[in-house]
């Protein structure tokens, strides 16, 4: 995003441009199936619970999945997810991308670049029931159901002040997950991660801004 209203006087730089990635499928499939398949990883800095609690699966497809094995790689999965999220694209991906052979290696590299790690990378689909895309399309469904909002009561101009000092320091991604709660962290150079519930505070949204120095 950046700012729509080139008036005098108008606070947001004109060069500022911010990118909030609130719909990563690999993040939002990763909560899913932790939760889900009441997975219990072991990690640092590991997201809260989903905000909006999933179905679990039954008592016998648990007891017939590999949980021990998808405990240990879940926190390895999400590490890498998050991290790509948080991640620029290179400006010339989709070029790239239209520019390879279908089929070729070249494609298939481009595609990973730019889809990033995923869980049904590591294990496939198995862990994808079908609760799991009615659960994700059911969230965006009220997210984008809501009114929109205007340019000035989107949650970026609530903490603009914090915001630009953000920027300055090199943030560009803001990365928005469905969880409970405060829980934020910097993602590499250009990133943060925050809950919705905290980028929908402005006093949190704030405070999670600040800490982007």
């Amino acid at each position: 995003m950046r700012s729509s209203i080139p008036l005098p006087g108008n606070p947001w730089p004109p060069n500022m441009v911010i990118t909030v990635v609130d719909d990563s499928q690999a993040l939002l499939e990763l909560l899913w199936i932790r939760e889900a398949w009441r997975l219990r990883p072991k990690g640092r800095d590991l997201p809260p619970a989903l905000a909006d609690r999933p179905a679990l699966v039954s008592a016998p497809q648990r007891s017939a999945a590999p949980i021990v094995e998808w405990q240990q790689e879940w926190p390895v999965i999400w590490e890498a997810a998050l991290l790509h999220a948080g991640t620029p694209q290179s400006l010339d991906v989709f070029d790239r991308l239209n520019n390879s052979a279908i089929g070729s290696d070249e494609r298939a590299r481009i595609l990973r670049e730019l889809v990033g790690p995923s869980w049904r990378e590591r294990f496939g689909s198995d862990a994808m029931a079908e609760d799991a895309e009615q659960w994700r399309s059911t969230l965006l469904g009220l997210r984008m159901n809501r009114t929109p909002p205007t340019p000035e009561e989107q949650p970026e101009h609530a903490a603009l002040g914090e915001l630009i000092e953000a920027w300055r320091a090199g943030l560009t991604i803001i990365v928005e997950i469905p969880c409970s709660g405060p829980f934020t962290r910097r993602l590499g150079t250009h990133a943060i991660l925050v809950t919705a519930e905290t980028r929908a505070d402005p006093q949190r949204y704030r405070a999670a801004l600040a800490e982007f120095r």
